[in-house]
């Protein structure tokens, strides 16, 4: 044991050294070994405790879970309910709603095809009018078809408003000359001569003038026809004694009448001084009303004697009226005497039936009450 086994450097190792290192080295296994032993067995503790502890945590995670679950239900249940309630009301509002715009949208439709309609008929009116134009621009370019147009509109005028034999179309004059129309004024007095025959080609032709110079030739040619047909109507149509010492000149438009006293002033002071009236459709209207009315005064002023007899006839019916209510009010007097009398008989017979019932049959006679009485 203590021969030298091993040699390391001057280290000199002999078996009881070996030995004795083995046995230490045992010594250290089981002292390490029982040490992992005991460490495996805290460690097991402090798993179990832990795996307690877990489970201890866990239930209470599972109880909290629980009581989270049944408080999210709860409020799940809450959230619904609300919802459901939000959303039934925005149906309501949004069907309301809806129904609101459908009926004004309905009624805005309706409204609007209304409009619609005017509008059309509108335009109809105006397309109408239109045509109406280009028809009576083609009738003023052409002098035939415009003075049948203005002699038609002056009839129209003049047949509305006068009795037929208050006028005459196309009458023929002493000179041979047929005015286009004659008014007969009364009491014998001369008749009023009419022309419907304007001249427009002037007009005419101052409308499609582009320039000044146009412009101012045309109006230097309708004051040349105008004063040339005045001067006619002056020479042909006022007869002393036959016709009125004033004529009147028709125009058939209301803006050419309008044109012809803001332009040509002096054609109009012209024709005045010849006894010429230029006369619109309106103040041909009211001159026959005027005409008119003076041929009803005259007419009653013709009738004023027969007025006068009827009125005499009538007084005389006022009278025996008078009379008549006289004496029926005298028979309506003696009537109120007579009927005054019978109601004093009928008093008498009533006290009498009142006697009478009053009787006593064992007492006096009743002639005796009678006499009495």
């Amino acid at each position: 044991m203590t021969d030298v086994v091993l040699l390391l450097g001057d280290l000199r190792l002999t078996g009881g050294h070996l030995l004795a290192a083995a046995c230490g080295f045992a010594l250290g296994l089981v002292v390490a070994a029982l040490a992992a032993r005991l460490r495996r067995s805290a460690a097991d503790a402090e798993l179990a405790r832990r795996l307690a502890e877990i489970g201890r945590l866990q239930a209470e995670m599972t109880g909290r879970m629980q009581t989270m679950a049944e408080v999210f239900g709860t409020r799940q249940a809450d959230l619904a309910r609300g919802l459901t309630e939000r959303m039934d009301g925005l149906t309501h509002r949004l069907g309301r709603s809806m129904t609101d715009t459908t009926r004004a949208t309905a009624a805005g439709l309706s409204h609007l095809a209304e409009r619609l309609a005017v509008i059309d008929r509108a335009q109809a009116g105006i397309a109408d009018l239109a045509s109406e134009v280009v028809e009576f621009r083609s009738i003023l370019s052409d002098k035939r078809a415009r003075g049948a147009f203005g002699q038609g509109r002056m009839e129209a005028i003049v047949a509305d408003c006068l009795p037929p034999h208050a006028y005459a179309f196309q009458a023929t004059l002493s000179t041979g000359v047929r005015p286009d129309c004659l008014i007969h004024m009364p009491n014998g007095a001369p008749s009023l001569v009419i022309d419907a025959k304007f001249p427009l080609e002037g007009w005419n032709a101052m409308r499609a003038a582009d320039g000044a110079e146009a412009r101012t030739a045309a109006a230097r040619l309708v004051r040349r026809d105008v004063l040339r047909h005045v001067a006619d109507i002056r020479d042909k149509y006022l007869l002393p004694g036959e016709t009125h010492d004033t004529a009147f000149l028709f125009v058939p438009s209301e803006a050419l009448f309008a044109d012809l006293h803001e332009h040509f002033a002096d054609v109009i002071q012209a024709a005045h001084r010849a006894r010429v009236v230029v006369v619109s459709p309106s103040l041909l209207d009211l001159a026959i009303q005027v005409v008119q009315s003076v041929l009803r005064d005259a007419a009653v002023r013709a009738r004023a004697h027969v007025i006068q007899a009827e009125v005499a006839h009538l007084v005389d019916d006022v009278a025996r009226l008078a009379e008549r209510v006289a004496k029926l009010r005298l028979h309506f007097g003696q009537t109120a005497r007579d009927l005054d009398q019978i109601a004093v008989s009928a008093d008498k017979i009533t006290r009498h039936a009142e006697r009478i019932e009053t009787l006593d049959l064992d007492g006096e006679p009743v002639q005796a009450r009678a006499a009495g009485a």
